[in-house]
């Protein structure tokens, strides 16, 4: 029986040793923790605490009297300057007019701008804006704003000096490759209204879909206009072309939800803020993808942030080859905060990362075909124009099957024909005049006769068909992570499987 107690009472004194020194431990841990917290914040009330005496002094003694708020706002764009380009302090004017930017209708001139080696750079002008329509072109330096230099000044600053009422004017001083000096564009300012989405059917089931942002409509739009190019297809589609140059980007949700249009698995896009260790992830949704035609995405220098995120998605998903150039390399997350007095706060949060794990942040995508941009003029000089006569264009040829089946429609215009015949029997003139009109050029024609770059694209996807076809097998692509099956074929493995004959796959 004693044996027992002592046993017992040793295991309580053990047990009261070993709540001891855990009480102990924690308290050394609470008190590093506590003594931590407090350097920190002694530190904090100190670099405050100058702030404070700072502007003590100039509301006693600067010579005028002096607006607080206007200071403390002044304040805190200036800490924000020492962050990256993207984090600004919006007023409540400004705050307004950027939630105006997302719904599609704002006034201004429609220009997306950034700051690029401190000088404030266009991005890309909106298409069928004001600046656009006067000329303003993407890479434009702008170093004044009615006369007034923009250096130093912030994007939000920046925008706010562009903006105004409608129907007034503002006067840029802008600096462009190629100019000895800057050159004055005078715009005048107008409500802005986005069309974020343009479609244009280029026939025999290929179509060209440019997205020029993205608003808070976009993916309903895009969703249309593959839908309008089902029914002009008759529900078979040889391929697409999605143009996002001078796509300056938008809406993060509108990048996901347009992705998921066209991919039915695999990963959209990551996010990873300051604890890297936290990663969040956006999938693919199977339902109602469009997966059965082939892609082709066309982005350039000035094809940014969200842009890029879709650009990204759906190569490295292996569902579209894209063309062009190394886009702008706008890879980071901002999160908007509301404040109290009406204000918001901007701030970079995260990094966003590609399916495969790129980041894009000053890298870019890459695209798969390289395409340099031409000139728009230039190309049309460069053109070699089609008026070679051939055999058809002989006056008596031997008459072709279609042109016999055609000409047996023609017998009742005989005494016609035989008229026009005859104003052309001089022996020196042997080949048939052109005397048909010409038709205005059609959206397709226009599109394919003036852009370089969309050229190269639809002739890209018009050899994927036929590649297709004469090798008699699917050049079905992999999601991230599968190996490619082996292929000659160029673009094996870069684009979905020819179309199934119905959209019964397709929303």
């Amino acid at each position: 029986m004693k044996f027992k107690m002592k046993k017992t009472f040793s295991k309580l004194v053990l047990g009261l040793f070993l709540s001891l020194m855990v009480i102990v431990s924690v308290t050394l841990v609470m008190s590093t923790i506590s003594n931590r917290f407090s350097a920190f914040a002694n530190e904090r009330y100190q670099d405050l605490q100058i702030f404070t005496k700072v502007l003590n002094f100039v509301q006693q003694y600067y010579v005028e009297e002096v607006d607080t708020k206007k200071l403390v706002y002044g304040a805190i764009k200036g800490m924000l300057q020492e962050l990256d380009p993207h984090t600004n302090f919006l007023p409540p004017d400004l705050y307004k007019e950027f939630e105006n930017e997302t719904s599609g209708e704002f006034g201004g001139l429609g220009i997306e701008i950034t700051v690029q080696n401190d000088v404030l750079t266009v991005i890309a002008p909106i298409e069928d804006t004001p600046a656009w329509t006067a000329g303003v072109q993407a890479g434009d330096k702008i170093v004044e704003v009615n006369g007034e230099s923009t250096k130093g000044l912030s994007l939000a600053e920046a925008a706010q000096k562009m903006r105004g009422k409608k129907g007034s004017k503002v006067r840029l001083g802008i600096f462009r490759e190629g100019f000895d000096k800057p050159k004055e564009f005078v715009i005048q300012r107008g409500v802005v209204k986005v069309r974020s989405v343009k479609y244009t059917d280029l026939g025999d089931g290929f179509g060209y879909i440019r997205l020029t942002s993205f608003i808070e409509n976009s993916g309903t739009e895009m969703e249309k206009a593959v839908k309008e190019h089902l029914k002009n297809s008759k529900g078979t589609v040889k391929g697409v072309i999605i143009d996002l140059r001078r796509n300056p980007g938008g809406l993060l949700d509108q990048a996901i939800r347009i992705s998921n249009l066209f991919i039915d698995k695999g990963i959209i896009v990551s996010t990873i803020g300051r604890n890297q260790k936290e990663k969040d992830v956006v999938y693919a949704k199977k339902e109602g993808a469009y997966v059965n035609f082939p892609l082709i995405v066309l982005i350039n220098e000035y094809s940014a942030s969200a842009s890029e995120i879709l650009a990204g998605a759906l190569q490295d998903n292996k569902r579209a080859l894209v063309m062009g150039q190394t886009s702008f390399g706008k890879g980071s997350v901002q999160s908007v905060v509301k404040l109290g007095d009406g204000s918001a706060l901007k701030l970079t949060v995260a990094r966003y990362y590609t399916p495969s794990g790129r980041s894009i942040q000053a890298e870019g995508i890459k695209p798969d075909v390289f395409i340099d941009d031409v000139d728009a003029e230039n190309y049309k000089k460069a053109i070699i124009r089609r008026d070679v006569r051939r055999e058809s264009d002989m006056q008596n040829h031997l008459l072709g099957t279609k042109e016999q089946e055609k000409a047996k429609e023609k017998e009742a215009e005989a005494d016609k024909n035989s008229s026009e015949k005859k104003a052309h029997e001089d022996v020196n003139y042997w080949w048939k005049s052109d005397t048909a009109k010409k038709k205005p050029a059609s959206p397709r024609e226009k599109l394919l006769g003036e852009d370089f770059q969309v050229l190269q694209a639809y002739n890209y996807l018009k050899a994927w068909k036929t590649i297709e076809n004469y090798n008699g097998s699917v050049l079905r692509p992999t999601s991230a992570g599968e190996s490619a099956p082996p292929s000659t074929g160029p673009g094996a493995g870069l684009a979905p499987s020819q179309p199934s004959p119905s959209p019964a796959h397709q929303k």
